[in-house]
């Protein structure tokens, strides 16, 4: 017997450095098993709140309401057919919820024909559909085919098809051939609809009208009266908000396309300016001017401006004037902006409190010195400076919404616990779960490890954040995987993520640094988090692939951790990160020995088109060639002669984010150097897989493919 338990030690030590003996026991099923709450709203009184659960694929609403919110899940859709519930919207009564299904809302592009995807292959074609529920417990309907939908005060539904706007009732009437029951459009415009915005006693619907080279924010009124356009120009305007009055409209404006060309590889101003208009004439004057600067550009961290209407007729605007995003606000009349959150932080996800007079956001910031990479809840008044805490500790919050008149609800995730759904005080007081917890009792909660926020610097001199996944395995020694983010204005942090995709990232890396490796996360430069600078570096992807240089410096800072083998590294990553693993395997194979690429750029010549598009004449030529040729050297393709390590290539067939030809092209060239390579391909999805199975048939080939390739044993 003891010989036996010898010769089991001794087994151990000779393969600790390809497996684990003691390997945590889950499957990358049961931490893939999740339900991810997304789409929290609250209606106008703040007494209801909604939200979207996703769980193995099955989407499904759920609602509280007040003052009690108890939950309670209000549609029943089963299956896991890749069909996404967006845009939840309350009528102003909260005695209606309307929301979208299917659809692909966070394409860079729709498809040529504008079809929705069809993931699940279902041979009935899927369409984007409009559904409502009758509050409180009428069963969820149909409506028509559709998008965007916004309610007015008295119940109007106007929404958007094929880009123009168009009204139907929610409910039928008794006669079903009433013409009255008919989809109809609302309104005639000859540019693109978008950003629909009731006025306040529902009488009129504020619009955007794209004429692509400029836009106009314009005013529907009634069938008989011309469309106001608000103080037309050549500029590009956005964001319409209306006064809670409704006489007046705020709005951001930015300079229209044209105009001499832009340098090509280096960073310009992005100006913009926030207008306010008369509502009834269409007059308007600026309130803000942007400076011509770098950080006075157009903020990008939350992808607009997140304008707000204020107690005090003020208006509260984000922007990176000092370097951060951060909360401003603005007499209406003008004048100098008041500062409302300083400090080394980013404001992410906004809200405002029934009254007007508070602001509760998100950001990067607390008590502990590495909250950079959390998000907790804060709230500050909008005439004055003062935030005040409302989250902290080790967890993460983000996307509050106003919950009643005291009340902030918000998503709730810690690095052990999946996210759901919270509410807390506006003064921080009784904070409590709310989500039902939806979580499989065989859930690997207490196995997960709890990463740690570490810094390296990278061969430029740039401070680089990142979290490490990392077991305590006394003195194993085990592969280490590098894994970088898309996006790229993303941010990866101490515990699961506000973005589905992410959460799915959190959930393989704690799957891996689980059954035999140390993962490191890196939050290269051209992410969020760390201020305009780092967000914005000059000679970035296509200008230079300078934020290579901090994927490089993590996988050196992985080499010499603890544990870690420096002969067996590989990288991981999707989007922006198959870009970045891809030219860590193509320049660097010495480095990395292996890898996988979930939907990467391949070669950044071939987004000419994108970059100059109609204005490319205006360019000299020489200018256009010394851009393509730095493209075509900051692209993986460029080193193609010097790819070695083997890579396994996933990517939907219908991704709308990244052509799939990048990745056909690539096979293509690996082929013909004779480099290793597999790959894996989605028929029909789409760029965030939207299926659950398909997120576990590339999890699982990812996780085997490294262990196949790094461990040294089969799967």
């Amino acid at each position: 017997m003891h010989c036996l338990v010898r010769a089991c030690v001794a087994a151990c030590l000779v393969f600790a450095s390809i497996a684990q003996c003691a390997a945590a026991d889950f499957t990358l099923a049961q931490v893939l098993d999740y339900p991810y709450p997304s789409g929290l709203v609250a209606a106008e009184n703040g007494e209801h709140i909604a939200w979207v659960v996703n769980l193995r694929g099955a989407r499904n609403v759920w609602v509280a309401d007040g003052p009690a919110f108890k939950p309670r899940q209000v549609t029943q859709f089963n299956d896991d057919d890749g069909q996404e519930i967006t845009q939840l919207t309350f009528s102003p009564k909260a005695d209606v919820l309307v929301f979208v299904r299917s659809g692909d809302h966070d394409a860079n592009w729709p498809a040529d024909d504008e079809r929705a995807p069809d993931p699940a292959a279902n041979p009935q074609e899927p369409k984007v559909n409009l559904w409502a529920v009758k509050l409180p417990d009428g069963a969820p309907f149909e409506i028509t085919q559709g998008d965007a939908p916004a309610l007015s005060a008295h119940g109007q539904l106007a929404y958007l098809s094929k880009h123009q706007v168009w009204t139907t009732p929610i409910e039928p009437h008794n006669d079903k051939s009433a013409e009255a029951d008919k989809p109809k459009r609302l309104f005639f415009d000859r540019g693109k609809n978008s950003a629909l915005q009731w006025s306040p006693d529902g009488k009129r619907l504020a619009f955007v009208s794209d004429r692509d080279d400029h836009s106009f924010i314009g005013i529907y009124s009634d069938d008989k009266t011309p469309l106001l356009y608000l103080a037309p120009s050549t500029g590009i305007d956005d964001s319409p908000r209306w006064s809670p009055d409704g006489t007046q409209i705020a709005f951001v404006r930015r300079p229209g396309h044209g105009g001499a060309p832009e340098p090509i590889l280096e960073q310009t101003p992005q100006p913009w300016s926030i207008w306010v208009a008369n509502a009834a004439e269409g007059s308007a004057h600026a309130v803000w001017r942007s400076p011509d600067t770098l950080k006075g550009s157009y903020p990008e961290t939350a992808g607009e401006a997140n304008l707000h209407w204020a107690a005090g007729s003020r208006v509260v605007f984000l922007a990176d004037l000092d370097g951060w995003p951060h909360l401003y606000s603005i007499s209406s009349d003008g004048g100098p902006p008041l500062l409302l959150t300083p400090g080394a932080f980013m404001v992410e996800d906004v809200a405002q409190s029934r009254d007007r007079r508070f602001m509760i956001y998100s950001a990067n910031t607390g008590a502990r010195a590495d909250d950079h990479d959390r998000r907790h809840l804060f709230k500050v008044a909008v005439d004055h400076a003062q935030p005040t805490a409302l989250t902290q500790g080790d967890d993460l919050q983000w996307t509050p919404v106003v919950a009643g008149d005291h009340r902030i609800a918000f998503v709730d995730a810690g690095a052990r616990r999946p996210p759901s759904i919270a509410l807390v005080g506006d003064d921080a007081s009784d904070r409590r779960a709310l989500q039902p917890d939806l979580l499989p009792k065989d859930f690997p909660t207490a196995q997960l490890v709890v990463p740690k926020a570490v810094s390296f610097t990278a061969a430029d001199g740039t401070r680089v954040h990142g979290q490490l996944f990392q077991r305590d395995d006394g003195n194993t020694t085990q592969p280490g995987i590098v894994f970088v983010h898309g996006g790229p204005p993303r941010q990866m942090l101490l515990g699961w993520h506000y973005m589905d995709y992410y959460s799915n990232s959190y959930a393989v890396n704690q799957y891996l640094a689980n059954h035999g490796f140390s993962v490191l996360s890196v939050n290269y430069r051209l992410g969020v988090g760390y201020g305009h600078a780092f967000h914005h570096p000059p000679h970035w992807g296509p200008t230079g692939a300078a934020e290579y240089q901090d994927v490089v410096a993590g996988a050196r800072f992985l080499q010499n951790t603890r544990g870690v083998d420096a002969q067996r590294i590989g990288i991981w990553g999707g989007s922006y990160g198959g870009y970045l693993t891809a030219l860590g395997l193509a320049r660097d194979s010495d480095l990395f020995k292996a890898g996988v690429d979930l939907h990467g750029v391949h070669d950044w010549s071939r987004f000419a088109d994108e970059w100059f598009g109609k204005a490319s004449e205006r360019y000299e030529k020489g200018d256009r060639e010394q851009a393509m040729k730095v493209a075509w050297q900051s692209s993986p393709d460029a080193d193609i002669a010097r790819w070695k390590s083997p890579v396994l290539l996933i990517q939907g067939d219908d991704d709308r984010n990244v052509h799939f030809q990048q990745t056909i092209d690539l096979a293509r060239r690996l082929q013909a150097q004779h480099v290793p390579f597999e790959e894996l391909v989605l028929p029909n999805e789409i760029h965030g897989f939207l299926r659950h199975a398909s997120w576990l048939r590339a999890d699982q080939a990812t996780v085997d493919f490294l262990r196949a390739k790094l461990l040294a044993v089969k799967p």
